[in-house]
């Protein structure tokens, strides 16, 4: 089992950056694939950014703005946030898929101001 608990969201103006933590229960380097997803309200949870196997995804609306990393020592990954658009505006999950198991934090809440 898996506990994932987030934070860094808040207010930011248009523009600016925010960078989101997601702290595990458990070794992340066991844990194949970990990302973080966002949910606006009246819409679908969309993937937002992934890593699994030294490899990175990223949706195409985050390309070059969004950097996840991790830290393996920590047991955390991070989701560095630059140039945000009000349309970023969301709940910031992180997701660990372990043992074939999707393990979801609670949400961090992410507004950007026009």
């Amino acid at each position: 089992q898996v506990q994932l608990v987030e934070s860094g969201g808040g207010l930011v103006q248009a523009g600016g950056s925010l960078r989101l933590s997601c702290a595990a229960s458990r070794n992340i380097f066991s844990i194949n694939t970990m990302g973080w997803y966002r949910q606006a309200p009246g819409n679908q949870r969309e993937l937002v950014a992934t890593t699994s196997g030294g490899g990175r995804n990223y949706a195409d609306s985050v390309k070059g703005r969004f950097t996840i990393s991790r830290d393996n020592a920590k047991n955390t990954v991070y989701l560095q946030m630059n140039s945000l658009k009000p349309e970023d505006t969301a709940v910031y999950y992180c997701k660990a898929v372990y043992r074939s198991y999707n393990y979801w934090g609670q949400g961090t809440q992410v507004t950007v101001s026009s």
